[in-house]
C-alpha cells in the first residue's frame, strides 16, 4: 500500500495538488493567450478572462468541497482523540467553523471576478485569508495542546512556521496593495492587468502579487501537515433504517435510532 493510500491521507494530498494545478492550469493559459504578465501576476487575474476564467472557477469550487472534507475530518480526528478535554474540543469546534468560513471565501473567490465584481472578490479573499490564518492558529494551539502525548513536537513546530510565513505574507501583501491602490499611481490599477518595469507602481504591484503567491502557497504546505495525521484515521457511513419500507409513515420507527450519522475510527 503505498503511503497516500493509508487511512485519510488521499484527501489533504488531493486539496493541495487540486489546488495547485488550479492555480498553474489558469497561470499557463492566461499566459498562452497572452492575457497577463508572464511574471508574477495576481493569482485572481490568471482567472479573470475567458477560458481560463472557466477554469480557475470550476477547479477551485472542487477545492472548496475538498477543503471542507478535510477539516470535517481533522475535526474528526481531535475530537475523537480529545473526548474528555472540553478547551481542546471548544477549540476544534471553532476551528472547524472558522475553516468552513474559509472554504466559503474561496467559493466567492471562484465565482466573483476580481474586474467584475471588486468588492465582493475582495470580500472573498478575506474571508479565506484572513480568516484562513486564524484557522491555521487554531489547529497550531491544538496541536501544542496535543503534544507530546498525541502530537509531536515536530508537528507543531511545522505548523508554527507555516503560520509564520503565511502571516508574514499577509502583512506584505496588505502594506504594499494599500501603497499600490492609494491613488499615488493613478486610477482603476485594478483593471491593469499589463505592467511594465518603468510604469510607476511596478515595484509594489511586485511585491504584492509576491506575497499573494507566497501566501497561497503558505496554506498548501499547512495543509500537508495533515498527511500523517490522516493516514491514522477512517470514516465510515453507518445505515439507520427507520422501517422496513420507504411508504411507511415516520412514525412506526422499527430500527433503533443510532446516535451517530458518520462514525469515526482511528
Amino acid at each position: 500500500m503505498w503511503w497516500f493510500q493509508q487511512g485519510l491521507s488521499f484527501l489533504p494530498v488531493t486539496l493541495v495538488v487540486w489546488s495547485a494545478a488550479s492555480f498553474v492550469f489558469s497561470y499557463i493559459t492566461a499566459i498562452v493567450l497572452h492575457h497577463v504578465d508572464p511574471l508574477v501576476p495576481y493569482i485572481s487575474d490568471t482567472g479573470t478572462i475567458p477560458p481560463e476564467r472557466c477554469l480557475f472557477g470550476i477547479m477551485l469550487n472542487v477545492s472548496t468541497f475538498l477543503g471542507m472534507a478535510t477539516m470535517y475530518v481533522r475535526y474528526k480526528q481531535v475530537s475523537a482523540l480529545s473526548p474528555e478535554k472540553p478547551k481542546i474540543l471548544r477549540l476544534n469546534k471553532l476551528g472547524l467553523r472558522l475553516g468552513w468560513m474559509s472554504c466559503f471565501g474561496l467559493c466567492i473567490i471562484a465565482n466573483f471576478q476580481k474586474c467584475i465584481l471588486y468588492y465582493i472578490h475582495v470580500l472573498g479573499a478575506c474571508l479565506t485569508f484572513g480568516v484562513g490564518s486564524i484557522y491555521m492558529l487554531v489547529q497550531t494551539i491544538l496541536s501544542y495542546l496535543m503534544q507530546p502525548e498525541l502530537h509531536s513536537k515536530d508537528i507543531f513546530w511545522a505548523r508554527l512556521a507555516v503560520f509564520l510565513w503565511s502571516c508574514c505574507s499577509i502583512l506584505s501583501m496588505f502594506v504594499s496593495s494599500v501603497v499600490l491602490y492609494s491613488g499615488l499611481y493613478g486610477q482603476n490599477l485594478v483593471q491593469k492587468l499589463h505592467w511594465e518595469p518603468q510604469e510607476r507602481g511596478y515595484t509594489p504591484h511586485m511585491i504584492s502579487t509576491v506575497s499573494e503567491w507566497s501566501l497561497a502557497f503558505s496554506f498548501l504546505s499547512f495543509f500537508l501537515t495533515y498527511i500523517r495525521d490522516f493516514q491514522k484515521i477512517s470514516l465510515q457511513a453507518v445505515v439507520s433504517l427507520q422501517g422496513q419500507t420507504l411508504h411507511e409513515s415516520p412514525g412506526n420507527f422499527r430500527a433503533e435510532e443510532q446516535a451517530l450519522l458518520v462514525a469515526g475510527s482511528i
